[in-house]
């Protein structure tokens, strides 16, 4: 991923590596104060992240809520198979 920006938007991010089925929802996930940046609450989904950062996830509702804190390692220039995705993040800790 050699033409991979260094820094993109969290909700295009969170898409392409497949936390989110659509960028709609990604805006949602960040607007809605479930995601951290570096330990900072952010709310605005045009924040930029790049490799490096640190984030917190809170993905699902209610009881089935879990929490996943991944470091991101590329930006990524596509939304791309499973595969590809994972490539873009590394779990710090095991979610649920």
């Amino acid at each position: 991923m050699a033409d991979a920006p260094e820094r993109i938007r969290i909700d295009k991010w969170l898409w392409q590596a497949r936390f989110c089925k659509t960028r709609g929802l990604a805006q949602e996930l960040v607007q809605g104060g479930k995601t951290r940046v570096n330990g900072q609450r952010i709310d605005k989904p045009g924040r930029a992240i790049g490799p490096g950062d640190v984030l917190t996830l809170r993905l699902g509702k209610g009881q089935d809520a879990r929490i996943c804190v991944l470091r991101v390692l590329d930006c990524g220039t596509r939304r791309g198979p499973a595969v590809e995705a994972q490539a873009l993040y590394a779990l710090l800790e095991p979610d649920g």
